[in-house]
């Protein structure tokens, strides 16, 4: 059986597709979603998502946050972000995951700063993932402090 999955950004409808399953990373870790899922409304957190289409074909995406609104007949997603692989570039996110760690360390940072640059490294993060998914290398070598 398979549902709509809808994944929505400032930018538009990034996503529109008939789908068998999803995995996204809700608030309180990865959750899995089929057809006549049971109706929930949740936060999602910048990490991988992935979606089954009807042929079998797994594709991922890096996504930020947000929130999900699931159905029985379809997922809605709303996020900050959602970039599939081909649209990552691995060095500019590796700089950009050195300049967060290195600001954490320095503890120089508000408190508003601190959470802006944590969630900025999560991102980054996941965007790493789902770029070297393909590769074969894995999840980057950090952790957000």
């Amino acid at each position: 059986m398979s549902f709509t999955l809808q994944l929505v950004t400032p930018e538009g409808v990034t996503l529109s597709e008939e789908v068998e399953q999803v995995t996204l990373p809700g608030i309180d870790g990865e959750m899995g979603v089929y057809a006549n899922h049971e109706p929930l409304i949740t936060q999602i957190v910048p990490g991988e998502l992935s979606y089954t289409k009807n042929d079998g074909k797994r594709f991922y995406l890096a996504i930020g946050e947000g929130f999900v609104k699931i159905t029985a007949k379809d997922v809605s997603i709303l996020v900050d972000m959602a970039l599939r692989e081909e649209e990552i570039e691995e060095k500019k996110v590796e700089e950009a995951i050195a300049r967060a760690q290195a600001a954490i360390k320095q503890k120089l940072l508000g408190e508003e700063e601190l959470a802006a640059t944590q969630a900025m490294l999560l991102k980054s993060m996941a965007q790493l993932k789902v770029k070297r998914r393909r590769h074969g290398t894995g999840a980057p070598p950090v952790t957000p402090s």
